[in-house]
C-alpha cells in the first residue's frame, strides 16, 4: 500500500508522539483517527478508480521484474538492491487463514494480481531505515544488536502492560495494492471473553502506543529514524499490481467494467468482514477469534534486515511469543 512518503529524512524526533498527545492518550480517540484514515483513503481511491479518466494501475516495476524472472530465469539476473531495517509483526495462523480467504475472493475476479505468500505477510510496526545500501543497514543492525536494543525491542510486546490488540479488519485499497487493515482496540469484547473492566484495562495500551515506545527506544540508542510508515495505519499488504493484464480492453485502454467489478468485489468482502469478524452490538458478545490480533501472537516481534520490501529479508531476531 502507498501509505507513506518515500525518501523520508532521518529524524531524532519521535514521529508517533503527536497523535498520542492530540488524542489525550484515549484509546477511543486513537481508534477513531485510524478509522478516519482508512475510511477516507478507501473513499478517495474508490472515486479515482471509478473515474472515467482512470489511467490504470500503478505497477510495481521492481516486483514485476522479479515475478517475470521467477517464471523465466535468465543469465542477466535482476536483484532488488533496496536494503531495509524493520520491526515486523507477523500474523498468527488465524489471521493468515482469513487473508487466504480474502485472497481467494479477489483471485476469482483478478487472477493476474500478485498475491503476498503466507510467509511474507507482515505489518511494519516500525521502520528504522529503508532503501539503504547493504553496508549501511548492516552497520545499523549491528549497533542495535551490540547495545542490546534489538533484543529489548523484539520482546517489548510480550510484557504484560505492552500488549496491543488489533480489531475490526477491512480491506483497504488504492491503485497500487490491497491490504487487510486493522484498528487499535478500544474496549471491544475480547476473543477469550472477560469482564468489562478487563477489556478496558487491556486496551489502555494501544497499537499506536507500542509504535511510539518502540521508536523511542531506537532513538534512545542514538540512531535516528527514517520511517516512512508514520500515518495511523495497521495494515498487512496482501496483493500488489504487477501488470495491467486482465484489465485491458481488446482495442486498448483500461476496461472500466473490470475495474468496477474489482471495486465491487472489495466492497462485498468488506461487508462480509464486518458481518463475520467484527464484534456484535451486544457488549457481552465475544469478539470473533479471526477478528482479533494481539501483536506478538503466534510469533514474537521480528527484527528484520535486508531486501525485505515484500516481506522477505533476514530474520535477525524474533521475540517472545504471546500465548
Amino acid at each position: 500500500m502507498t501509505l507513506s512518503t518515500s525518501d523520508a529524512p532521518e529524524t531524532a524526533i519521535n514521529p508517533f508522539d503527536q497523535l498520542v498527545l492530540d488524542c489525550q492518550n484515549s484509546p477511543d480517540k486513537i481508534q477513531a483517527r485510524y478509522e478516519t484514515h482508512r475510511t477516507n483513503r478507501n473513499a478517495q481511491f474508490r472515486e479515482k478508480l471509478l473515474h472515467e479518466e482512470f489511467p490504470g494501475w500503478n505497477i510495481d516495476k521492481i516486483l514485476s521484474r522479479l515475478v517475470e524472472q521467477s517464471k523465466a530465469p535468465t543469465e542477466d539476473v535482476f536483484a532488488d538492491h533496496r536494503h531495509n531495517l524493520n520491526l515486523y509483526a507477523r500474523p498468527p495462523k488465524h489471521i493468515k487463514e482469513l487473508i487466504a480467504k480474502i485472497q481467494h475472493e479477489i483471485r476469482d475476479i483478478a487472477p493476474t494480481i500478485w498475491f503476498s505468500p503466507p510467509e511474507s505477510l507482515h505489518i511494519t510496526t516500525l521502520e528504522i531505515a529503508s532503501s539503504r545500501t547493504q553496508e549501511e543497514i548492516e552497520a545499523l543492525a549491528a549497533r542495535l544488536l551490540q547495545d542490546g536494543t534489538a533484543l529489548k525491542l523484539v520482546n517489548y510486546p510480550s510484557e504484560p502492560h505492552h500488549r496491543a490488540r488489533l480489531v475490526k479488519p477491512i480491506l483497504s485499497y488504492d491503485a497500487s495494492a490491497m491490504a487487510l487493515s486493522f484498528l487499535p482496540a478500544a474496549g471491544e469484547p475480547i476473543a477469550t471473553g472477560g469482564t468489562t473492566e478487563e477489556k478496558q484495562h487491556d486496551d489502555a495500551y494501544t497499537y499506536h502506543n507500542l509504535r511510539r515506545d518502540l521508536a523511542a527506544q531506537v532513538l534512545q540508542s542514538g540512531i535516528g529514524l527514517a520511517a516512512r510508515y508514520v500515518v495511523p495505519s495497521a495494515h498487512v499488504t496482501i496483493a500488489r499490481f504487477v501488470s495491467q493484464d486482465g484489465f485491458l480492453r481488446d482495442g486498448g485502454g483500461i476496461d472500466k467494467d473490470r475495474v468496477a467489478a474489482l471495486v465491487e468485489r472489495i466492497e462485498r468482502v468488506n461487508v462480509m468482514l464486518r458481518e463475520r469478524y467484527w464484534p456484535g452490538e451486544n457488549e457481552a458478545q465475544d469478539m470473533p477469534v479471526k477478528g482479533e490480533w494481539v501483536v506478538g501472537q503466534g510469533q514474537g516481534l521480528e527484527f528484520n534486515k535486508g531486501t525485505s520490501w515484500y516481506g522477505g529479508g533476514e530474520k535477525v531476531l524474533i521475540g517472545r511469543e504471546i500465548e
